[in-house]
């Protein structure tokens, strides 16, 4: 099963969607195994976002991301990745589509709610950057047999 690193930005924990948000990628099937309730410091803002640095919005995104709590989630699933990030809709709530977390929720550019992790490679990295390995918590979920089709040994 893949693994994934989802955020609840500091818009999404402030406008109280966070129930909103989670249930969401738990009632499309996606296991949590882990989760938690910080402020990212500027630091870790940094590192997080160390790909932008130097374009025009590095700065506030920084400040926005340190602005306020967050709630990290580690999500597994089947493709959790592609899935979860159909699920967030495009960066732009504006231009989301309806049904997505940020067509249902968004209007700005730039608060977005949401951030997901875009590759495995990305994942394992993000997921590393804000969970210890005792953070992540491995479980059978009781409805993953009626998530998934195991008859083929794999999950479908």
């Amino acid at each position: 099963m893949q693994q994934t690193l989802i955020i609840v930005k500091p818009d999404g924990v402030q406008r109280g969607l966070i129930g909103n948000i989670i249930g969401r990628f738990e009632r499309r099937g996606l296991q949590i195994i882990g989760m938690k309730m910080m402020r990212i410091s500027h630091v870790l803002a940094q590192e997080h976002y160390a790909m932008h640095k130097g374009k025009p919005f590095y700065d506030g995104l920084i400040r926005f991301m340190t602005g306020g709590p967050v709630v990290v989630l580690a999500l597994q699933g089947n493709n959790a990745i592609d899935v979860s990030r159909k699920m967030m809709g495009a960066t732009f709530g504006f231009k989301a589509e309806p049904g997505t977390i940020r067509g249902d929720f968004g209007l700005s550019s730039s608060f977005n709610l949401i951030h997901g992790s875009d590759s495995p490679e990305a994942a394992a990295a993000e997921l590393a950057r804000f969970f210890s390995r005792t953070e992540l918590v491995e479980y059978k979920l009781a409805s993953s047999d009626w998530v998934y089709d195991f008859s083929g040994g794999q999950p479908q």
